[in-house]
């Protein structure tokens, strides 16, 4: 297999950070240093710096309500990253992001694969997030936003847009531009007070704390990897979803 998914398989990082890693010249397969697109073996001794590469675990996925100032970067030397924040015993690496000021659920895992389906961003995955701006919305902001807005390199996809109440609104993307939402509400003349993420596809946040962790029961988990299945037969596609 190639080397960026050898390290995704260990839950070490995602395929990016472990291209990053290679050009940076801290990956080596059995003493050469590693290039970009290697082969290697389970056979073979990967390290990190020097240290050897751990064995492929059993896969790990959670779900996670990332609180306000956590950075979503598997980057240890990052301060108030996610991976130290959730501290989980077996190393995993979140799944897209969201910024630093965003709250809500995020997927943490090991399991590359499982990642690479889920920010394909042609699949559609929906995602849906509650908003609050900075002062009471009339009903044609959200009609403007629902249809699409240009945040001046894209015009974004539509989407469904539900009033909670003056100040506040939920909203399902299936794409996942840089700050999209922020950008959108910034090009509609209203600025985003808070954002917070309560689904993503069949999974909701529920009664999760701020700052807690549990697995993805086992019943959402098995939906989810079926509808991905489904989903990546029918669409193939470099697109990569960065998310919020």
């Amino acid at each position: 297999m190639r080397i960026n998914k050898y390290f995704t398989d260990r839950g070490l990082c995602s395929r990016r950070e472990a291209d990053r890693l290679i050009e940076a010249g801290r990956i080596r397969i059995n003493g050469v240093k590693a290039v970009l697109g290697d082969q290697v073996t389970d056979d073979d001794i990967v390290t990190l710096d020097g240290k050897k590469v751990m064995t492929k675990q059993s896969p790990v996925y959670i779900m996670y309500n990332k609180p306000y100032g956590i950075t979503c970067t598997a980057d240890q030397n990052i301060a108030g990253n996610i991976v130290a924040a959730v501290k989980h015993p077996v190393r995993v690496f979140p799944i897209g992001r969201l910024d630093k000021a965003s709250t809500g659920l995020i997927f943490l895992t090991n399991d590359g694969d499982i990642v690479n389906k889920i920010l394909r961003a042609q699949y559609g995955h929906e995602k849906e997030y509650e908003v609050e701006v900075n002062e009471e919305y009339p009903d044609r902001f959200l009609r403007k936003m629902a249809v699409g807005v240009n945040i001046g390199d894209y015009i974004t996809k539509p989407c469904a847009l539900t009033r909670l109440d003056e100040k506040n609104f939920s909203i399902i993307l299936t794409e996942g531009k840089n700050r999209q939402i922020r950008r959108m509400t910034d090009a509609c003349g209203f600025k985003v007070k808070r954002l917070h993420r309560v689904r993503i596809m069949n999974v909701r946040i529920g009664d999760l704390a701020p700052g807690q962790w549990k697995n993805i029961p086992p019943k959402e988990l098995a939906e989810l990897k079926k509808n991905l299945d489904e989903q990546s037969v029918r669409t193939e596609s470099t697109d990569i979803d960065v998310e919020e």
